[in-house]
């Protein structure tokens, strides 16, 4: 039971309780209201009496209300169990977007939008930036080109990569892929991955399923000791969403005829013009120098792990190849930090149990930006439920609900809700994620609006004899999204437009980043552990059966593994940021063509995979072969959600 005071949020939460049905009812009834209010300002306004207040103000005030109820009908496609719904949520998210599209081409409101703009009224500062950010956002939106065949075609693209959109995130989610391996091929995998995969049936009898879901792709990967079993592993996961390369290739042939339509080189010299890079000369500059300096340290790291394999495989009576490939990286990289740093990453997790690990989390937030954070269970869910009915306020059993306060010396005001979705599921997006729910801002009466955010995650799921543990990595993850929840939940704006991670895209990412090296911090590496034998009785019981009665372990990481830890955060730390720079690259690559003709030629697939073993130097399958399509062994860019999902042309962004 929570604390009295914090009982009553002076907001309800979210509810979602949708159906397929009343998903696209309630879409089309957002639309309606926002389109009458354009209307009724165009009927009744004149560009000799427009300003700040009778143009965007009710556009603006609209939009605060339609975020309230929009971000939920989209999210659905994100982490709903029933596929209907999730479809119905595909549905809206693209009746929206088309009707964004046919706003932000709106010629009759951009008229009264440009005469207000030249008013040069007083405003407040963010007023101000509103009224230039979405003046200028119409002529980047098609108003720039004359009416005619060349913006209806501007339309016509606009819509369409909307689509691709919808449906490239669709098909990532939807995937569901996997390989069968006998649990002999899979030795080195550590037990509690293996015992809880699918058992095989009919002709799969005595084998188990790996998806490429990552509590088992990573593991594998990490683990297992037989290379072929790697090798189909890494070469299926890169083929996993093969629908996906068709619109991938289709929608940065579109970007670049909308770019060049608007009169813009490229597409990158469109998206980046109003970040703060503002060329693509100064990322490509950047990534220049980047490259520069990272590749002889990764030439070197290489040459220690290739050395590494060889003992391995001759030490297996095998015969080694002189190759170091793609699928040995996971595999070799961790045995390198057991072998000379002593670092066991299953011993690290055992003091990283989830559900501790996240109240350390959230109490070092509580003491960095002074706030509160109180979860929401049992019969407090029914008290702060619009309807009474706590279930009603989160979308699966598995989420947890937090309400988040500032603490008293902030002035114990309500701050927003935090929700975490952490165990993957099938349908789910599959990666790691924070989506504003319900963004923060001020209404037309002065009053406050609380954000939701949510974080969605992909964690292993607890056992009867073991909660889910997290790898560093997986904490530093968590940490990350986490700082993405905080950003959205601490903002503090008038305009939804400009709330939270709203921000230009290549600064969003550095607020997370900058909040990861908590994670590197032997003091707060201390505070965050819990031996995971101290949960429960069963817990210590199992902990006990596994390590054949071995002495119960420190409760807290002694100081010998945290330096362990933190004496390799920079182990192999080139090729890491080389993989970086690989997807940075390749996303500039694709949206700097000198030409449209060359876009429409370059072979995608054949592009990715070079580039990365000529920025990595890692070998792939291509080395196996001598055939001419040796390049085309593996579609990783038809997995790759950012560059659809809108980091196109700002990739580099995580390159810090």
């Amino acid at each position: 039971m929570a604390p009295a005071k914090y009982q009553k949020p002076p907001q309800a939460p979210p509810l979602f309780t949708h159906t397929p049905d009343t998903v696209l009812e309630q879409t089309k009834k957002l639309i309606a209201r926002s389109r009458k209010i354009q209307d009724d300002i165009v009927k009744n306004v004149t560009p000799e009496k427009a300003t700040f207040g009778n143009v965007m103000l009710p556009v603006a005030h609209d939009d605060n209300k339609m975020g309230i109820e929009s971000h939920i009908l989209g999210f659905y496609s994100a982490v709903s169990t029933d596929k209907a719904l999730r479809d119905a949520s595909n549905d809206a998210e693209s009746i929206m977007d088309k009707f964004s599209i046919e706003m932000s081409m709106r010629e009759d409101y951009f008229n009264l939008v440009d005469a207000a703009l030249k008013k040069n009224e007083n405003l407040d500062p963010e007023s101000k930036r509103l009224l230039e950010k979405n003046h200028k956002s119409y002529v980047r939106n098609g108003l720039g080109i004359p009416a005619g065949p060349k913006r209806d075609r501007f339309k016509e693209i606009k819509d369409r990569l909307s689509e691709i959109s919808i449906a490239f995130q669709k098909n990532l989610n939807e995937e569901n892929g996997g390989l069968w391996f006998t649990p002999k091929e899979l030795d080195g995998v550590p037990e509690d991955v293996v015992s809880n995969l699918e058992k095989g049936t009919g002709e799969n009898e005595g084998k188990v399923r790996l998806t490429f879901k990552y509590p088992d792709l990573f593991p594998t990967l990490k683990y297992a000791s037989n290379t072929d079993v790697r090798k189909q592993l890494f070469t299926a996961n890169e083929n996993k969403c093969n629908d996906n390369v068709a619109l991938f290739r289709e929608a940065v042939i579109l970007r670049d005829e909308a770019a060049r339509l608007l009169g813009y080189s490229n597409h990158a010299e469109f998206r980046i013009e109003d970040k703060m890079a503002k060329t693509p000369k100064t990322v490509n500059d950047f990534l220049g120098d980047l490259r520069e300096r990272l590749a002889p340290g990764g030439i070197e790291e290489i040459a220690k792990l290739r050395d590494l394999k060889k003992q391995d495989v001759e030490s297996r009576g095998e015969k080694f190849d002189g190759h170091y490939y793609l699928w040995d990286h996971r595999f070799y990289d961790r045995l390198m930090l057991e072998k000379d740093y002593q670092l066991d990453q299953n011993k690290i997790a055992e003091y990283f149990p989830l559900g501790p690990t996240i109240r350390g989390m959230l109490q070092i937030f509580e003491e960095l930006f002074g706030l509160v954070f109180v979860e929401v269970t049992g019969e407090d869910r029914n008290k702060i439920s619009e309807t009474g009915k706590g279930n009603d306020i989160v979308w699966h059993e598995d989420v947890q609900v937090f309400s988040v306060w500032d603490d008293e010396g902030e002035g114990a005001g309500f701050v927003g809700y935090l929700y975490l979705d952490l165990f993957p599921r099938e349908g789910k997006y599959g990666h790691a994620a924070n989506f504003n729910l319900q963004p923060g801002y001020i209404d037309e009466n002065g009053k406050r609006r609380y954000p939701a955010t949510a974080l969605v995650c992909n964690f292993s799921k607890p056992t009867p004899k073991k909660p889910s543990l997290l790898k560093h990595d997986e904490v530093v993850t968590l940490f990350h999204e986490l700082g993405h929840g905080i950003h959205d939940l601490v903002s503090r704006t008038t305009y939804s437009q400009f709330h939270g991670t709203n921000t230009v895209r290549d600064f969003v990412e550095a607020p997370s980043q900058m909040l990861e090296n908590w994670c590197w911090t032997p003091s707060q590496l201390k505070s965050l552990s819990h031996h995971y034998s101290y949960l429960s009785s069963e817990y210590k019981a199992a902990y006990e059966e596994s390590s054949n009665g071995a002495t119960q372990p420190e409760e807290r990481i002694p100081d010998s593994l945290i330096d362990s830890l933190i004496n390799t955060k920079h182990v192999n730390d080139a090729l890491f940021n080389l993989r970086q720079l690989h997807f940075g690259i390749f996303d500039m690559t694709v949206h700097t063509p000198k030409s449209h003709e060359d876009i429409e030629a370059l072979p995608l697939s054949e592009t990715y995979n070079k580039l990365r073993k000529e920025i990595s130097k890692i070998d792939g399958p291509e080395v196996l072969s001598s055939t001419e399509d040796k390049w085309s062994w593996g579609n990783g860019q038809a997995t790759f959600g950012h560059l659809i999902g809108g980091y196109d042309a700002g990739y580099y962004g995580y390159l810090r």
